[in-house]
């Protein structure tokens, strides 16, 4: 959407000896070497039909998907995930995955059931090589869908896809089809990979997925532009009743089947992608109107002669939060699903099948388990603030829901968390260039993934046992305070007689890391540095961080740069004001078909939740803020490094004086410096410590290549069983 350590055993299998030669060549060191000496591997174990000497093997007829399986047609439902190219530390284009994450990947997503996965682009070869060894060697195969990356950038700049945006589109079919077929060595070109592919994967192919999610004013430019375009004749492909935008994927698409048929005499089932915003359907309580400006109609484009014999289907990314008309169109609102229930999204999918000639493969749907909230859904199928449990059960529930309206099968986004992703309401607020090398909580595009990177070096569920090797920071009678961070959180312990906290009873922790500004005061109750962020435990539904209204970037932001909400800030220091930490949710928007607007909504992500963060736990919150071991007298806070406006830890950057200069900047910080207070009947009963030349500061030493440590999340397991159930 444009929007684990885990202990493996030895697994002894049969593979053919070229396939196990390889694998010890390309492995070595967890490094993949060049491979241009070594032969084509091809797939052994698949025999595909023929049509006019066409080979092929997958094929959709009526609203059935088909794999040729020993020599039988078998129906199947697809169910699988989306693989982007990134992983920690990475841009997707530096294409840094490595074989052994390929190869370990594929044998968790084999052991959750599913048939399918789906690429966007050209992976390294070790992607292709790791997945003909994964099938060729299990019984049940895990086949692909490949994607054929469009780059948008030019698309953009000259609102046509005519010209050079086709020419680099094109070159991009031939190498992948090459690809497929193990005969290609691409160069190496800045952001894309490259290398010498040797592993013939095509007989598991079984659909092309080309393209991207169209720019929608780019859509209609170009049918503006070329108005009364010929309709497209091809051998393979012809179009009728199509706009010129339809007219040019019609084309691609005979590209591509002409250069494999060619080349290598194979053909699969044919599909571009497509997503909500530039469907077929009418959103009249859609208040944005670039999400229904443009429509690309799969309808229109048909397949000829023998491409016939393997059919084409649409494929949509569709997600049940957004766009907004998903949450506003009454008669999705009361539609009633299978189960008996209202159901927006089964109402979008009914809407998308009746207006569809082709089959529908939903190829993108997903819930974020983050802890930033971006959208929200009516029925709780909200993009973000979702815990790994929740993001397992909505997911079920989404594919139960596309089943039954109807479609070929669904495919999750997505299998990894992608730390280099952006969100809209947080990607101004911190560094875009340093984005892979830490994980932001309260982005929720980064966690979209059944598999987790973070270390999770605390795990808060109130066991001190992961401080170990920490000294305190400041140990008194009274009171302990350790502190610890990760690529994830700033840590926080408190080890105290009583840690039975109330609003009349609680622990305020306060943090500076900008000089020269911040508060001397919080409620009266002086501090003994100038603060930036205070922290308070009390009751469950009353514990938050609050930040100096100075030093508030969603006052900074919406307040005082857009005008889009009232001022609350302030552009004085010291007036010992501390605001909630606010993110926005929607911008004040208005639905003209109701004539109804609808105000800025916004919520406040400085509220903490207390629970159990520890993922080994029976009663685990992956969204827990705070433990509390009563027991013991022990207090675990979390806190995700953006709350603190940090803009990239590994660096130890932040945001600078918000109001100093008229662009907004950043600073190295020299650490955070902490003090703490105990409040008891509105009296402060402890101060640590005792004298501001006593403050200390807790610093950690940055970092370019980041720690992490792969687990599957709770949701992966609700997934895999649900698909067990699915043949």
């Amino acid at each position: 959407m444009k929007k684990i350590l885990l202990v493996l055993g030895l697994l002894l299998i049969t593979v053919p000896l070229g396939i196990y030669l390889m694998n010890n060549k390309s492995e070595k060191d967890d490094v993949d070497v060049d491979s241009s000496t070594s032969k084509q591997l091809t797939a052994t174990s698949v025999k595909p039909v023929y049509e006019q000497d066409i080979a092929y093997n997958a094929r959709v007829l009526s609203d059935r998907y088909e794999v040729l399986q020993n020599g039988e047609w078998q129906e199947i439902t697809v169910k699988g995930v989306n693989i982007g190219m990134a992983k920690p530390g990475l841009f997707p284009g530096e294409a840094g995955i490595t074989k052994k994450d390929y190869t370990r990947w594929l044998e968790w997503i084999g052991d959750m059931h599913a048939n399918a996965i789906r690429v966007y682009t050209i992976h390294p070869p070790a992607f292709y090589e790791a997945l003909l060894e994964y099938n060729e060697s299990h019984e049940q195969p895990i086949y692909l869908f490949h994607g054929v990356w469009l780059e948008e950038e030019p698309v953009v700049e000259q609102m046509d896809v005519y010209g050079e945006p086709t020419e680099k589109f094109q070159k991009e079919i031939k190498h992948i089809i090459d690809i497929l077929h193990g005969n290609a060595e691409i160069e190496h070109q800045p952001g894309h990979a490259s290398g010498n592919y040797t592993a013939n994967v095509a007989p598991y192919v079984i659909g092309w997925m080309i393209g991207i999610e169209w720019y929608p004013f780019a859509v209609n430019s170009v049918n503006e532009k070329y108005k009364g375009k010929a309709q497209f004749e091809g051998r393979y492909f012809a179009t009728k009743d199509a706009a010129p935008f339809e007219i040019w994927l019609a084309e691609q698409m005979e590209y591509a089947a002409r250069y494999e048929i060619d080349q290598y005499k194979w053909m699969r089932p044919f599909s571009f992608t497509n997503w909500v915003t530039t469907d077929l359907l009418a959103h009249p309580y859609e208040p944005s109107e670039e999400e229904d400006m443009a429509s690309v109609n799969p309808n229109v484009i048909y397949e000829k002669k023998e491409l016939q014999q393997v059919g084409q289907f649409a494929n949509y990314h569709v997600y049940p939060y957004y766009p907004d008309f998903m949450n506003y169109t009454p008669d999705y609102l009361e539609y009633i699903d299978h189960r008996g229930k209202r159901n927006n999204y089964a109402a979008y999918l009914n809407d998308l099948k009746k207006a569809h000639r082709l089959p529908i493969l939903i190829s993108e749907f997903g819930i974020p388990a983050s802890r930033g909230l971006t959208h929200k859904n009516p029925f709780g199928w909200n993009q973000g603030f979702v815990t790994e449990r929740q993001q397992g059960e909505y997911l079920v529930s989404l594919y139960e829901d596309i089943l039954d309206e109807g479609m070929l099968g669904g495919l999750v986004f997505s299998w990894q968390d992608e730390w280099f992703k952006r969100t809209w309401n947080t990607m101004d607020l911190d560094n875009p260039d340093q984005r892979p090398f830490w994980s932001n909580a309260q982005t929720n595009e980064q966690q979209f993934g059944l598999l987790s990177f973070d270390t999770l070096k605390i795990k808060v569920d109130g066991d001190t046992s992961d401080w170990a090797d920490k000294k305190p920071m400041y140990e008194t009678e009274q009171m302990t305070i350790y502190l610890d961070s990760d690529e994830r959180y700033l840590y926080l312990r408190i080890d105290a007689e009583n840690v039975v906290f109330s609003d009349d009873y609680y622990p305020l922790i306060y943090f500076s890391t900008v000089k020269g500004q911040g508060n001397l005061t919080y409620q009266g109750y002086p501090l003994l540095n100038e603060a930036d962020f205070v922290l308070t435990i009390k009751e469950e539904d009353n514990s938050r961080i609050e930040v100096d209204a100075y030093y508030d970037l969603f006052q900074k932001l919406y307040g005082d740069r857009l005008k889009q909400v009232p001022f609350e800030g302030t552009k004085q220091k010291n007036r010992g004001q501390f605001n909630p930490i606010e993110y926005a949710l929607n911008k004040e928007m208005t639905i003209p078909v109701l004539n109804k607007t609808h105000p800025f909504e916004k919520y406040e992500t400085g509220k903490l939740r207390k629970g159990n963060g520890n993922p080994e736990s029976p009663d685990y919150d992956s969204l827990a803020d705070y433990a509390i071991n009563e027991a013991d007298g022990v207090l675990e806070i979390r806190i995700p490094w953006l709350l603190l406006n940090f803009t990239d830890p590994s660096r130890l950057e932040v945001w600078s004086d918000l109001y100093r200069n008229e662009e907004m900047t950043t600073e190295i910080t020299k650490g955070i410096e902490v003090g703490a207070l105990i409040i008891e009947n509105d009296e402060m009963k402890i101060k640590i410590p005792e004298s501001k030349t006593d403050l200390k500061t807790y610093t950690w030493k940055g970092w370019t290549i980041p720690q992490y440590k792969e687990r599957l999340k709770e949701s992966y397991y609700i997934l895999q069983e649900k698909f067990s159930n699915i043949q």
